[in-house]
């Protein structure tokens, strides 16, 4: 699964395995590479570093922190950082809100809040799903009515990942009740410290707090802190999801894990083979890896579109649908190999510092949390299905 990089790209791909050798806390890698559980200064730490450096920001226009790299620079980065282990970046904030406001922001909003999101001031969460609009998203009802200079706000989101730790929220609220659905919503940057509102955490399977309810009551929210036009929000939140999609993708975290899955049947054996010998899991292995080369290519495609200002919606849903089935494969494979010793689910394991005896051995401790947390992935950014009504739109015209 390697690529022919020119001298150049060599050049940048030694350079990005420099940083990472130097600059890559163990502590940190080790973590990510044994499914711990990271914590909010562990993910502040690693945002810190890259932005020292300047890579923080890849897909940014240079004038406000970006790197002006080629579509074939970030991929580099991107599968290194993977491969050494290295923590994936919180996107809210720089993947998804930063590219809404360099668009369609005022060079205010952009000159005020890009520097925050560079330097860590402002952690950033995503107030879209409702407990009534997760796929059907445009049926959102969280209200916003204009006051004199500010939006008084009323409703509840869910499902906000890692909202306890934020400072705000880009949220999409109902400005507009008159008309089509998709016509009356807008775009609000809300202060998480505003009297109103409550954050309620949601503990999942493993234990984890990782999503939230956020519950607005009389929030007040000052009219510049509103983002292009007033109902135009549909428009912005479609421009946004894209990136979302891609994101999800996460082609690098995909090509390590494939790795180190295929690491694992070349070590553990069953019946005294090893497991790769065995021709039904060796079939889907192979199939795998076929899928995840396809989707390098079309990743690069999307890359390289969203880099000259477009919004590849169609590309990003084929993205978004086969880059989460990957993903879940690897996870269903990991957990067949791991065998007896994934049927434990000992949430302690996925916190550092747990002293207890392994279960097995070192890889098996995240497997069935990951594996039960990866469901997730075909249903947020737009359920799969959704995708592909999406992709019949754009390009069967259906």
């Amino acid at each position: 699964m390697n690529l022919e990089y020119t001298t150049e790209e060599e050049a940048f791909r030694d350079e990005v395995r420099a940083f990472l050798k130097d600059k890559l806390p163990k502590r940190l890698s080790d973590k990510v590479r044994t499914g711990k559980r990271l914590t909010k200064a562990d993910m502040e730490e690693w945002h810190a570093i890259l932005n020292e450096k300047g890579w923080l920001a890849p897909h940014w226009p240079e004038k406000y922190g970006g790197t002006d790299w080629s579509v074939m620079q970030k991929f580099i980065f991107e599968t290194e950082a993977a491969q050494a282990h290295a923590p994936r970046i919180v996107p809210f904030g720089l993947s998804m809100l930063a590219p809404v406001l360099i668009k369609y922001g005022t060079e205010e909003q952009c000159q005020h809040y890009l520097p925050r999101i560079l330097d860590g001031t402002d952690w950033w969460c995503q107030g879209y799903s409702e407990p009534g609009a997760g796929s059907d998203l445009a049926s959102l009802k969280t209200s916003a009515v204009r006051e004199g200079d500010h939006y008084i706000v009323n409703g509840q989101k869910t499902w906000t990942t890692l909202g306890q730790h934020a400072d705000w929220i880009f949220c999409l609220v109902r400005t507009d009740a008159s008309g089509k659905k998709q016509e009356g919503i807008s775009f609000l940057l809300i202060d998480m410290d505003s009297p109103g509102i409550e954050v309620r955490p949601i503990k999942l399977l493993d234990g984890d707090e990782e999503v939230n309810e956020v519950f607005f009551t009389d929030v007040k929210v000052p009219v510049e802190n509103l983002v292009g036009e007033e109902n135009k929000g549909w428009t912005y939140a479609k421009y946004l999801l894209t990136y979302e999609r891609t994101n999800i993708a996460g082609i690098g975290a995909s090509m390590a894990a494939l790795e180190q899955l295929k690491e694992v049947a070349r070590t553990t054996k069953r019946g005294g083979k090893p497991l790769i010998e065995d021709p039904l899991f060796a079939q889907r292995l192979a199939k795998l890896e076929i899928d995840l080369e396809n989707m390098k290519t079309t990743n690069l495609r999307v890359l390289d579109a969203a880099g000259k200002g477009g919004a590849p919606v169609a590309e990003s849903s084929m993205l978004k649908i086969r880059g989460t089935e990957i993903r879940q494969e690897i996870g269903s494979l990991m957990r067949r190999a791991a065998g007896r010793y994934a049927q434990p689910f000992v949430a302690e394991s996925m916190d550092e510092g747990y002293n207890g005896a392994p279960v097995g051995p070192e890889w098996t401790g995240p497997v069935s949390s990951q594996y039960f947390n990866n469901r997730k992935l075909s249903i947020f950014g737009g359920s799969n299905e959704v995708q592909r009504e999406i992709i019949s739109k754009a390009i069967l015209e259906l």
